[in-house]
Order: structure tokens, then C-alpha cells, then sequence
């Protein structure tokens, strides 16, 4: 095929018959997780700057977001804030077309603060952050490449993604996003930033999850203490819905209480006291983080939508593995997909294509290996779908 594509089976044991398997989730409040996001926006925001303006995406990538972590003083029944945190956003965008200047400090900044307002509803982002804007202009030489009438490829990266996820990668995925998500109505003392750590030995599952508590909502330590333990019961019952294997949760281990040790917060957030975060230091687009499987260090979020294959390719791989996953899943155990791109190529033609498919046996596969190359084949041609996916929301990062 014209688009390289190299589609190949391979005698591996599956992760769900391996014998150790660790996962982490990184919740959404989680300082690397939002620096993903405020990049995210950030580049979507100016993303449609530029289409109101010239009817296309222009140059950009927003992939640089540092959060530098602030300072506070919880305390039951309500702390205060000391320091501010800091968001810093370095990168690269066009800033003026002609002599038009553009906006795009104020679009950023925008998009910034209407991310960490809507995500982390215990944080008063005028009083609590600062802003630090250092948006450059893109180099000439990556702006020629950025040509949305070619499509050609403005770095030379790959990305890489697999299907389905396992019981342990569903179990640490959902119960974070239960956490943030439907428990929140039920347990509001239990702020944003939720990370979840899965080991699996045989099947034995464990499940050490660090969720910081708003102090405004816990009066006292008693009440503290049967919060922590609701949240575990929750918890508990969510990720056993995502596997087979037998569950046990712990929550904020670092706990003591004896000597009056609690993750208490007054934002819900650890960047409040000194945690930083930057961008690609979490979840991959698959929204985890993997040891055990194949996947990019790639930072995904706030690359360009258009050209950028640092992000392109991870989300192609990724929506590829599972669409030939579903089609195969009968005889095939797991998907692994790996894209490849040179700068100045096309990017519906990467320099490879990987496809594994991951079988229980010796065999004739022919038939799923022709299905898997259809595929993505198709998926490729039509790759320039996934920007307005990506406008719209209607894909995830991190």
C-alpha cells in the first residue's frame, strides 16, 4: 500500500494473562493533568481565533504549559491561601498577519482561566492564580510547513496506542472519572485532584487512590476519617464493575492519624502546596498511563490540530486500535498500532505504519491481517477528520 502500512501477527502473552500489571491514572485535578488541559484550550481557543479570522487554523503549539505550585495553610472547617499558583504558557503561535496584530494574549490567558474556573470548582482563580503569558512566534522555516492546503507533516515523531484496554486499565480509568464525575454529589469534600495507582499480582487487584479534601467541607477529623472511608467503599464497588478480579482499595495511605497527619487542602488541589505539573507528564490520549503496554512519550496536548503529528498520530492510533480491534476480536487477543512521520511528508502517508495484532497461537491469519490493513488504510486517507474532532471536544488527550 502507498501509505506503508506493515500489519503483522505476533506470539505474545496477553497483559490479561501476565502475571503483574501496573496502571495510573492521574485525575483531572492532578497538576500535570491540568497543565494538559489549559494547553488543550489554550490551542483550541486560538484555533478558532484563526478561523473567525482567516477561515483556517494557523501556526501554533501550546505544548509548554509549566504549573508552578503555590502555597497554602488548610485547616478544618476552612484554611487560607498564602502563595498563588503559577501558569506559565511558552510556545509558539502566529501573532500577526500583515498588519494586523492578533489577539492572542488575551485569547490565551482567556482560555486558560475559563479552563481551571470550570475544572477546579473549590479554586478562586482571580485571587489564587497568576497568569504568565510568553507565546512566541513561530519559526519561518515550521510556518512554511504549516500549509493546511498540503497537510504535510511540521515534525518528524511517531505515536503509538493499543486495544482493548485490560480489566486493571478499565478499573483505574473508571474509578478515577467515577470519582471526579457521579460521587462528587455525594462526597463534595473530596476535591478535583484524584490520582489512582493499579497493581495487579495474579488476580489480586489493589488500588491505592490519594484524593486531597476540601477543608471547607470537613469540620473534623472524625469527619475526615469517615469520608476517606465512604470513599473507599465507593470506590471499591466502581472498580469491581471493571474487572473480574478480586478489589481491594486504599485511600491516602501517607495518613496518620495519630500524630494528625491528613491530605487536607483548601482547594481540593495538591499544586496548592508546591506541586508542579507540566505537559506530557501524564496520561496518554488512551487516558493512562502504561509500563506495561506500548505507548509515546509524546506531549499530546496543545500541539496543533492540523499538521502537528505529535498529537495526530497518538489520537489516529489510538481510535485505529480499537476500530480494528472490534473487527477482529474473535481471534485476536490485543492491537498494538504504531505511525511514524518524516516533516515535509504528507501526513495521510506516514513513513510506517506498524500494525501487531497480538494472537493466542500459530496460524493462518491472513484474513484478520487484511482487515486490520483495510482499515487503516481508510482510517489514514481520511485522516483530517480528527481536527474538527478535536475543536469540538469530541476527543480526549489525557
Amino acid at each position: 500500500m502507498s501509505r506503508n502500512i506493515d500489519a503483522e501477527v505476533i506470539l505474545e502473552t496477553p497483559i490479561e494473562k501476565q502475571h503483574i500489571e501496573i496502571v495510573e491514572r492521574k485525575g483531572i485535578g492532578h497538576p500535570d493533568s491540568l497543565a494538559d488541559g489549559i494547553a488543550e484550550e489554550v490551542s483550541r481557543a486560538l484555533s478558532k481565533m484563526y478561523i473567525e479570522e482567516f477561515g483556517r487554523i494557523l501556526h501554533h503549539n501550546t505544548d509548554e504549559v509549566q504549573i508552578v505550585g503555590g502555597q497554602a495553610e488548610p485547616a478544618f472547617g476552612g484554611g487560607i491561601m498564602l502563595d498563588p499558583v503559577r501558569v506559565i504558557m511558552v510556545g509558539r503561535a502566529v501573532t500577526d498577519v500583515g498588519d494586523k496584530r492578533l489577539p492572542y494574549r488575551s485569547v490565551a490567558l482567556k482560555a486558560a482561566d475559563t479552563y481551571l474556573t470550570n475544572t477546579c470548582t473549590n479554586l478562586n482563580t482571580r485571587e489564587e492564580v497568576t497568569y504568565n503569558c510568553l507565546l512566541g512566534k513561530g519559526s519561518m522555516d515550521l510556518r512554511g510547513v504549516y500549509d493546511t492546503s498540503k497537510q504535510l507533516a511540521n515534525d518528524t515523531s511517531f505515536g503509538v496506542s493499543f486495544a482493548p484496554l485490560s480489566g486493571t486499565e478499565r478499573a483505574a480509568l473508571e474509578t478515577e472519572r467515577f470519582i471526579n464525575g457521579p460521587l462528587k454529589k455525594d462526597l463534595p469534600e473530596v476535591g478535583q485532584d484524584v490520582k489512582v495507582m493499579a497493581t495487579r499480582i495474579g488476580d489480586e487487584l489493589d488500588l491505592t487512590i490519594a484524593a486531597a479534601i476540601v477543608d471547607k467541607y470537613t469540620p473534623d477529623p472524625d469527619h475526615y476519617i469517615s469520608v476517606v472511608e465512604e470513599l473507599r467503599d465507593r470506590a471499591t464497588d466502581e472498580a469491581a464493575k471493571h474487572t473480574s478480579r478480586d478489589v481491594k482499595v486504599e485511600v491516602n495511605t501517607a495518613d496518620d492519624y495519630d500524630r494528625g497527619v491528613y491530605y487536607l487542602t483548601v482547594t481540593g488541589l495538591s499544586m496548592e502546596n508546591g506541586d508542579d505539573g507540566s505537559v506530557g507528564r501524564g496520561n496518554r490520549v488512551n487516558g493512562i498511563i502504561t509500563p506495561f503496554r506500548p505507548m509515546s512519550m509524546e506531549a499530546t496536548a496543545g500541539k496543533n490540530p492540523v499538521t502537528h503529528v505529535g498529537k495526530l498520530y497518538n489520537l489516529a492510533a489510538n481510535e485505529m486500535a480499537h476500530k480494528i480491534y472490534e473487527e477482529v476480536k474473535d481471534g485476536v487477543h490485543d492491537v498494538f498500532i504504531r505511525l511514524v512521520s518524516q516533516i515535509g511528508k504528507p501526513i495521510d502517508e506516514p513513513q510506517m505504519a506498524s500494525i501487531q495484532l497480538v494472537v493466542p497461537e500459530e496460524g493462518d491469519y491472513s484474513k484478520y491481517l487484511s482487515v486490520a490493513e483495510v482499515i487503516a488504510d481508510d482510517y489514514l486517507e481520511n485522516i483530517g477528520h480528527l481536527t474538527e474532532k478535536v475543536l469540538k471536544g469530541e476527543v480526549k488527550v489525557f
